[in-house]
């Protein structure tokens, strides 16, 4: 992934792990492990030197690995999305825009997105006064909120989260994991970093451990 002064530092290696539809899976390990890698792959913003990365797509198995810019980019907008930790919003966007931004792509109409934005960001707890305001001014936890918001108001074939818990408040926490084994509910598989053990314990099927870019259980 890197090279430094002649060194190549390899991030995963040797992974191989299956995912079953609908199932939650939670990736661990210390910082600098390779779990946010691992993410990044499967979402191809690093494409990986090596192997396959099979994704099981409404059109068809794609290997991620190999699939064309244009497929992925299909697969993005239709059915796998990444929410990272840290909210990426234009500056000048209200709350309630960033939120119904997903659905507005996919040609949902405007009362209706902001409809469905309303409702995911009043389960979240965010106060209506913030809904008109710019993300990038809220604190840190309620820019989680909205990350969150944003991840699940169109429910993916695939969600990639990472830290979703991160900076929220324990009656927060507990709306998140519920909205995200709602999503289950509804067909969606996915993939969950996190160090809080709550979160881990209350919402993933198991866990998937990485160590030096090892997976050791």
């Amino acid at each position: 992934m890197h090279i430094l002064q002649g060194k190549i530092i390899e991030a995963l290696v040797d992974v191989n792990f299956s995912v079953a539809e609908g199932e939650i899976i939670g990736l661990t390990g210390k910082s600098g492990s390779g779990k946010s890698s691992l993410m990044k792959c499967i979402y191809r913003t690093y494409l990986s030197d090596g192997g396959k990365i099979l994704f099981q797509s409404n059109e068809g198995t794609i290997d991620i690995v190999a699939a064309g810019d244009n497929e992925i980019l299909h697969l993005r907008k239709t059915e796998i999305n990444y929410c990272s930790q840290f909210l990426s919003v234009i500056p000048r966007v209200s709350a309630l825009q960033v939120v119904a931004q997903p659905l507005l792509k996919k040609g949902v109409t405007a009362d209706l997105a902001n409809e469905k934005a309303m409702q995911t960001l009043k389960a979240l707890g965010l106060q209506e006064t913030l809904w008109s305001g710019f993300p990038v001014t809220f604190s840190g936890g309620e820019q989680q909120r909205i990350n969150v918001a944003r991840a699940i108001i169109d429910p993916p074939k695939l969600l990639l989260i990472d830290e979703p818990t991160a900076s929220l408040d324990p009656k927060t926490k507990e709306v998140v994991i519920e909205m995200l084994l709602a999503l289950k509910k509804l067909g969606s598989t996915i993939i969950c970093i996190s160090h809080d053990e709550f979160t881990l314990d209350h919402l993933v099927n198991r866990r998937i451990h990485l160590e030096k870019g090892i997976i050791i259980n």
